[in-house]
């Protein structure tokens, strides 16, 4: 079904049992106290990725745009989760509706690496991923620094710093932290703008581009 559905797994093992140990023991170290990801993911959430009003006033609102046309055409999506080194390219919508099995396969890629919980994503951000890959002339899988983040890890980033969202849209499926190999990252922040779609957060530092399907809105961290 999965070549059927145009499914194509690289390095995947997503869907097999065989990945719920190397998983498990990965969520393990990643809770340790020397931990760059974490650092990573600590300079890069600011209160802004989250929903208001515990986050910050959002900067250079803009009203939410229309609804997007409906179109039957295939999207594709080109992904690389950067911890598991899982890469997968999908057909996920088809024929007027989304995939269901390239849907559950692209969930699985941007579950919580640290602890393994995988959460339904909201396919309106496959949509933005997709038209930002078309905006940009990619050729390349979207680098995913962060998708899902579960209640533990967000709560563990929450007590590190008070700088973490209590309620960060990651939680709920409905961001996604980015970067393009061949797109300069401000080519990328630019592109989601234009877009005129959710929340854009620009991250020149720490290289990645937050996106996500909450209010319109933007913002600079580092």
């Amino acid at each position: 079904m999965i070549e059927r559905r145009k499914l194509l797994g690289m390095g995947l093992g997503v869907l097999g049992a065989s990945v719920v140990g190397p998983v498990a023991a990965l969520a393990q170290a990643k809770f340790s106290d020397s931990d760059p990801i974490g650092d990573l993911l600590l300079r890069q959430s600011q209160q802004a990725e989250g929903l208001p009003p515990e986050g910050l006033a959002p900067t250079a609102a803009a009203p939410a745009p229309p609804p997007r046309p409906v179109s039957a055409a295939p999207r594709w999506l080109k992904l690389h989760n950067i911890h598991t080194e899982e890469k997968l390219e999908a057909v996920y919508f088809e024929n007027g509706d989304y995939v269901p099995d390239a849907v559950q396969a692209l969930d699985k890629v941007l579950r919580d690496y640290r602890t393994g919980d995988v959460h339904p994503m909201n396919p309106r951000l496959f949509d933005t991923l997709a038209d930002l890959a078309g905006k940009t002339e990619t050729k390349a899988h979207f680098q995913v620094i962060s998708g899902y983040r579960s209640p533990k890890t967000n709560a563990m980033l929450h007590e590190r710093s008070g700088e973490v969202a209590k309620r960060s849209l990651h939680m709920d499926g409905k961001a996604i932290d980015i970067y393009l190999e061949d797109v300069a990252l401000d080519r990328v922040r630019a592109a989601a703008l234009d877009l005129g779609r959710g929340g854009v957060g620009y991250y020149p530092t720490s290289n990645f581009v937050h996106v996500d399907v909450g209010p319109v809105r933007r913002w600079v961290g580092s």
